[in-house]
């Protein structure tokens, strides 16, 4: 259990956590949520002991391991596959140690360990996860260095999960996954053995991955069971309920203020209006919940083109004379909402770039509306912003002739503040940049609007927000990204990016969630009627592995077998001066023949696991 105990905690004399209390009972997995700037990062850093209480404690069971996702896999030369396997501290020093060890006694206890750790599917299983993340057999192969920062978060991710800690912490796990691996995230996340700390503002996550909801705000943590909706539900019963107090509150107080305000200076009323005053000092004010005001984007809206607006014939778009995507064929209306859909690596970012003409196409026609505009927002935008500059400059070299209250009420229009609109870009937070990014695309009215992962860094308030303003928008919307709320409020229309190809989805998100989490496999009723499992390629070779590790463990632990034996045979081992020397062999070889008994019954299930898999 994690218990956390009557804490406080500032930052710079500004209080961010002041006698909060929760305990989390050891298994659960529960989702943090809170306003931006609360301090659920800084709870994680308490939890880890990286920051010191002023007061209250933090307590865990002992031996407990914490795990969290590092800032960045280092891009050096290591392959993928083997700095997750490295993340199983255990495993590697046992593995390390199994290849110079030499004493019979702790060979024997190498070895039994490494099969309790299940050490020799290791492989496998961290090859299981890369590829939920959206890593192919081969890349898992490459080294750390040929990846992005992005893509590298991807590898610190796996390697928590396949250490699997007993209390995991992620922060924003999400921001760096696309659709797919999201969802595999969320399957694998319900599934977890231990106890699980998510901060996330992704609701189909909170929803779907966890059984509560701990929800920071004025400085105390307040513990709701159930998804993250049923939490929404409760605390909006709450909101309500301490708003009506509130509003009743200020009734009473202005009774009674109006009786004073008449009749304290009435010698006849003085006393009824002293009594009236002291009531009044006694009142303890209801405090009128901090609830976040629901910062609007307003998008402005273009003029009506005649459809279509955009309409491709025959397209391939790629690089370097390479095609990604072959005979486009496609529509765009300027009422559509279109979510695009594939795994990573597909082509959906590389058709937003031919769509918002960023890229040209290499073959065939792509006809647009003479007047069209396309607004792009991409994450990789929010990082291009200059952070040496405000957010009032960058908009003031876009429409140099507008008066400084005009572009004030343009960064309005999106959540950026009087204060925010003069703060340098380097001092704004995710979400402030992302909202300047969204203001910047779409400035000049476009008819489509093109937006690859807009919700990053966004709290849920914000994506609240950004769903109401797509819905009012009246210009095309194009959308890639990881949060499936997002997707099912906004997109009426699903294209699917595979195997070169770009086609209408026929089915809804729902389906296309079970296809993804289901490996792409037919359903039930389409199963063939054969009950024996048919394996994967990768199946067969990771139960040929286990069985060539199995057997050479054996051959190992008859080798010290032999050894043994040989010392044992010998006449000299006992005389009386030595007789402890001859109980410690003969307690070694009792130690080395269960480890061998151990051995060959595991090796011997691997033959047979291996014996069905190849039929």
């Amino acid at each position: 259990m994690l218990n956390i105990d009557d804490i406080t905690y500032s930052v710079a004399g500004r209080p961010l956590l002041e006698h909060a209390s929760a305990n989390i009972p050891e298994g659960h997995k529960v989702g943090i949520v809170g306003r931006n700037g609360t301090g659920k990062t800084t709870l994680f850093r308490l939890i880890r002991g990286e920051l010191a209480l002023e007061s209250g404690t933090i307590t865990l069971p002992s031996r407990a391991r914490i795990g969290g996702v590092a800032q960045e896999v280092p891009g050096n030369e290591v392959s993928l596959i083997d700095t997750v396997l490295a993340a199983d501290i255990e495993r590697a020093a046992l593995m390390q140690e199994a290849e110079t060890v030499q004493e019979p006694g702790r060979i024997a206890e190498v070895q039994m360990r490494l099969a309790d750790i299940d050490a020799w599917s290791a492989e496998a299983r961290a090859a299981t996860i890369l590829k939920g993340l959206g890593f192919t057999d081969e890349e898992q192969q490459m080294p750390c260095s040929a990846f992005s920062g992005g893509w590298r978060m991807r590898v610190a991710l796996a390697a928590v999960l396949f250490a699997q800690p007993d209390l995991l912490l992620l922060d924003e796990p999400t921001n760096y996954l696309d659709l797919e691996g999201a969802l595999w995230l969320e399957s694998y996340l319900a599934k977890y053995p231990h106890t699980v700390l998510i901060i996330s503002h992704d609701r189909g996550l909170l929803n779907r991955a966890v059984g509560a909801i701990l929800h920071l705000e004025d400085r105390k943590l307040t513990l709701y069971q159930g998804s993250y909706d049923t939490f929404a539900q409760t605390r909006a019963a709450r909101l309500a309920a301490a708003e009506s107090e509130a509003k009743k509150q200020e009734q009473r107080r202005a009774h009674l203020q109006s009786y004073v305000d008449r009749f304290r200076y009435k010698a006849d009323k003085a006393r009824q209006a002293q009594s009236r005053l002291k009531a009044l000092a006694r009142m303890q004010p209801i405090m009128r919940p901090q609830e976040a005001a629901l910062r609007a984007f307003t998008f402005p809206e273009p003029e009506e083109l005649s459809p279509p607006i955009l309409r491709l014939e025959g397209a391939s778009v790629g690089y370097e004379g390479a095609p990604v995507l072959s005979r486009l064929d496609l529509r765009i209306d300027q009422d559509d909402r279109i979510a695009l859909l594939g795994r990573n690596g597909e082509g959906k970012s590389t058709l937003s770039k031919l769509l918002s003409a960023r890229l040209d196409p290499m073959d065939g026609q792509v006809h647009s509306a003479s007047k069209l505009r396309v607004g792009y927002f991409a994450q990789h935008q929010v990082d291009e912003l200059h952070t040496d500059e405000t957010p009032l400059d960058h908009i003031r070299r876009l429409r140099p002739h507008e008066t400084p209250a005009r572009l004030r009420a343009r960064l309005g229009g999106f959540g950026i503040g009087a204060e925010q609109a003069d703060t340098l870009v380097a001092d704004l937070s995710g979400g402030q940049k992302a909202r300047l990014s969204l203001m910047l695309a779409t400035i000049d009215a476009p008819h489509m609007l093109i937006l690859d992962e807009p919700t990053n860094h966004l709290d849920i308030e914000s994506r609240e927000a950004l769903v109401e303003a797509l819905t009012a928008y009246t210009g095309a919307v194009i959308l890639v990204s990881h949060d499936m709320h997002l997707l099912e409020l906004v997109a009426d229309r699903l294209w699917l990016v595979k195997d070169g190809r770009v086609t209408p989805y026929e089915g809804d998100l729902h389906a296309y969630r079970q296809a993804l989490l289901s490996g792409d496999k037919p359903s039930k009723a389409d199963k063939p009627k054969a009950k024996r499992k048919v394996y994967s390629r990768d199946e067969i070779l990771a139960l040929r592995q286990e069985v060539r590790h199995c057997e050479a463990r054996v051959d190992k632990l008859n080798e010290m077998r032999d050894k043994i034996a040989a010392k044992l045979a010998d006449p000299a081992l006992y005389g009386e001066a030595n007789a402890a020397k001859a109980a410690g062999w003969n307690r070694k070889y009792a130690e080395v023949m269960e480890g061998i008994d151990r051995a060959e019954a595991l090796w011997l299930k691997a033959l047979d696991r291996l014996e069905k898999a190849e039929g």
